[in-house]
């Protein structure tokens, strides 16, 4: 039996033997993770546990909370040990006061305390959104923590910049992102609001975020933005500072997005040491692990299983 052979049959076992499972490890996530906590620095990031094997840890964007990942963390555990944060300022995790506390370098640390919490050397990172853009970071800071690198709707750092710079269509979409980078704009904005956009009329999903909000801290929400966002001209800053990634990528991308847009995926591979696999989602918008949770699923450990199998 070929290598290439062997991988194939692979690939295809782990996707249809994970078309049944999705749903069943969802409706009950809260009461199979075990939560637990990473100190940086004297700041106390919560996140949730579960699963056996290499380690993977999750990480999820604005506005959001460990629980975006439900409906993946199920099937992933079953061949990785899966960590999923709360970033700084969310939900359980703790929320120091000060734009400063909020810098790219900080976020990267935070992920590497959660992996040396876990007793890890690396780990499989993941993130949408800002988790994506943490992400990005983290595997181009520090190459030595991150095995492969999993990104959802989150174009290169340097991309995004680089489709700002242009002053059309993504520039003009981003003016929510100038907004929150405003001194007082978290005033504006409540838990509640939030919730209801991500609960999609689930009374449900509602309660479960409008719960994490009402404990999370807007403020800090808006520092991320604040201490990071590309500010115009869009000539300096540090995602533009940003080392080349040493680690395989998989990089999914919803194309209705209208937040960040398809575009800025466009040469990605500029920024990229190893190999780039890039799964473009028609009719799928920022979303695309709530939206098409069983392929993203699916994806992901068909790709990583391919990461794995011996070259």
């Amino acid at each position: 039996m070929t290598l290439q052979f062997r991988k194939a049959r692979l690939f295809t076992t782990i996707v249809f033997g994970l078309l049944f499972s999705n749903s069943v490890f969802a409706q009950d996530i809260n009461e199979q993770v075990e939560h637990r906590y990473a100190d940086n620095d004297g700041v106390n990031l919560h996140y949730v546990r579960m699963g056996s094997g290499p380690l993977m840890v999750l990480i999820h964007g604005f506005p959001d909370f460990w629980y975006t990942w439900r409906n993946q963390m199920g099937p992933l555990a079953e061949h990785y040990t899966v960590v999923a944060m709360d970033t700084r300022g969310y939900n359980l995790s703790d929320q120091p006061q000060g734009i400063e506390n909020y810098t790219l370098d900080i976020l990267v640390s935070d992920v590497a305390a959660v992996v040396e919490a876990e007793g890890e050397t690396s780990a499989v990172i993941v993130g949408h959104d800002w988790g994506g853009g943490i992400a990005w970071s983290v595997a181009a800071m520090r190459p030595d923590i991150t095995e492969q690198l999993i990104i959802l709707n989150l174009p290169h750092p340097a991309n995004l910049v680089r489709e700002l710079a242009k002053f059309e269509q993504q520039h003009e979409n981003s003016i929510y992102a100038r907004n929150f980078q405003q001194p007082d704009y978290h005033e504006n904005i409540t838990g509640d609001i939030l919730a209801t956009g991500l609960a999609r009329g689930d009374a449900d999903l509602f309660e479960k975020y409008s719960e994490a909000f009402g404990r999370s801290n807007i403020e800090s929400m808006m520092n991320y933005y604040r201490a990071n966002y590309p500010r115009d001209p869009y000539t300096s800053g540090a995602f533009l500072e940003l080392p080349e990634v040493q680690a395989p990528v998989l990089q999914f991308h919803g194309l209705l997005d209208t937040a960040l847009l398809a575009e800025g995926v466009n040469n990605t591979w500029e920024h990229l040491a190893e190999n780039w696999t890039l799964m473009t989602i028609p009719g799928v918008n920022h979303f695309p692990h709530h939206e098409r949770p069983e392929l993203v699923t699916q994806m992901m450990l068909a790709w990583l299983s391919v990461q794995r199998s011996p070259r």
